[in-house]
């Protein structure tokens, strides 16, 4: 009976790693099929994440807010999104030289990609976090920051919506469109090449200055209280007939509104899709690439 159950055992021990066995090479085979997310945390104390694309043959999406910070995005020759987020410190008030400063360099980052949708954030509010991107050329953008930070692209193409609070906007030898923000500071835009899509800038308290391509088509709405139009493109100026806007809802128990749009409204090269330009206090610049400056 001993000799029988020792051999039982040994049986189910044999099947036991035979699995084992077969299952190792299957969960290595998945895992080496999965995308990589790669995190570290480099020397000067920053989080980095790369992530691979689910179909990095077609372009990416990326998307990421901030409350404090800025947002730098740059085009490079890889098929990844990499993501670094930087947290800033605060000089420290402290007068106890017997005390030692303890730097908090955590962030925490947060990367999730579907379908080619990359979406980034982190769960620092109050302090300032800088993200530090790197994308495929083609790719789009939807970025936002309040704070502390500016918004930064440089050689990406694709569709870029950009919105900053407090800060400045630049958006460098970029192509395709862009729907561009900046509340209280600067926009700076230059484009190589530009598709058949409307654009939008905008800006409250700072100049908004973009630069096209020589050949752009484009239809103008321009519009600034309290600053300067100007262009070295020959714009094709519409006659200044006021464009009203009527809201009659008196039929109804409501009230009746006229507006007068008091836009500049004029054609490039013919017309084409309509480029909106509008500030408050501060100039717009519209040039044209290639000319004196």
């Amino acid at each position: 009976m001993e000799t029988f159950a020792f051999s039982k055992t040994m049986n189910n021990q044999t099947q036991h790693f035979s699995s084992l066995f077969v299952a190792i090479p299957l969960l290595c085979a998945a895992l080496a099929a999965a995308p990589v997310h790669a995190q570290i945390q480099t020397q000067s104390g920053a989080d980095r994440l790369s992530v691979a694309l689910s179909d990095p043959s077609r372009p990416a999406l990326v998307k990421a807010s901030l409350v404090n910070g800025g947002i730098t995005v740059k085009a490079y020759d890889g098929k990844e999104v990499v993501v670094e987020a930087r947290a800033r410190n605060r000089e420290s008030g402290h007068s106890d030289s017997n005390m030692k400063r303890i730097i908090v360099s955590s962030t925490g980052l947060s990367v999730e990609e579907e379908s080619n949708e990359v979406r980034i954030s982190t769960d620092s509010f109050a302090r300032p976090i800088d993200l530090m991107i790197s994308v495929p050329v083609h790719t789009s953008l939807k970025l936002s920051t309040v704070n502390s930070g500016d918004l930064v692209v440089t050689g990406v193409d694709g569709e870029l919506d950009v919105n900053d609070v407090n800060g400045s906007v630049t958006l460098d030898n970029v192509s395709g469109c862009a729907v561009a923000h900046a509340l209280n500071g600067r926009l700076l835009a230059t484009f190589t090449r530009v598709n058949q899509k409307p654009m939008a800038f905008s800006s409250l308290n700072g100049d908004i200055d973009v630069t096209f391509p020589a050949d752009l088509k484009a239809n103008l709405s321009m519009k600034s209280d309290r600053g300067e139009i100007l262009t070295d493109f020959d714009v094709q100026i519409q006659a200044s007939v006021p464009q009203q806007t009527v809201e009659d809802g008196r039929g109804h128990g409501g009230r009746y509104l006229v507006r007068i749009d008091k836009a500049v409204h004029g054609t490039i090269n013919g017309g084409g899709p309509e480029y909106q330009f509008t500030n408050f206090n501060g100039g717009i610049y519209i040039r044209k690439a290639g000319a004196p400056r």
